[in-house]
């Protein structure tokens, strides 16, 4: 190997390296939707959500927010609600895939502080403030970039492991995307989150995050 190689071989991974440093530490600088780990087995989780608030806005989830409705959110947030209050990013970006006779939804979590003090109203007529219900979920972890073919593929995965292990789930999913679009695909996280049914019961709690 020339010794230019070797020299663009190191630069490589010092870039990499450093992307990779940069985009953990931007990540945990966000408050993140809390939840308890109640089993982990490779990519996959069961967790238990409390109850959430999200600002929420009519979304076309193919478009990966290039449809408006990022930048709705990120304008409430931003100061454009009744309050004139700037609001902290948070993590995750939740995203419901829409039918034919409902349109899909893209919700940014608000913070605590701000969800017990009272989220303020939107101006915007197309954001509203809506309560996640808290519940039990399956959850599968995958990188890349999120699109159709790949959210499907992952959910397919995850109801098969379900159905192998004999619990019910709701026959709707979400998406999570926890980075900002510019993260390269090999280092964002996504996730399929599938509502367990009530009765559906898992082994005793193991971790919290």
């Amino acid at each position: 190997m020339s010794s230019r190689m070797i020299y663009l071989a190191i630069v490589g991974f010092v870039v990499m390296l450093g992307t990779l440093t940069w985009n953990v530490a931007a990540r945990a600088a966000y408050e993140s939707a809390p939840y308890k780990v109640i089993e982990t087995e490779g990519s996959i989780e069961i967790r238990d959500y409390p109850d959430l608030v999200l600002a929420s806005t009519d979304s076309n989830i193919e478009a990966r927010g290039n449809d408006g409705s990022f930048m709705r959110l990120f304008g409430y947030i931003s100061g454009k609600n009744e309050a004139d209050q700037k609001i902290e990013m948070t993590t995750p970006v939740f995203m419901e895939p829409g039918n034919a006779n409902t349109p899909g939804k893209m919700g940014f979590v608000l913070p605590q502080d701000v969800a017990e003090a009272g989220a303020p109203a939107p101006k915007a007529p197309n954001v509203s403030i809506q309560k996640r219900p808290g519940g039990r979920f399956a959850v599968i972890r995958f990188s890349g970039s999120m699109n159709t073919e790949k959210a499907a593929a992952q959910e397919s995965k995850l109801r098969e492991w379900l159905k192998a292990r004999g619990l019910e789930a709701e026959p709707t999913a979400e998406r999570a995307g926890y980075d900002p679009p510019f993260t390269p695909p090999p280092l964002r996280r996504n996730e399929v989150l599938i509502r367990l049914k009530p009765m559906a019961v898992a082994p005793a709690s193991s971790s919290e995050k």
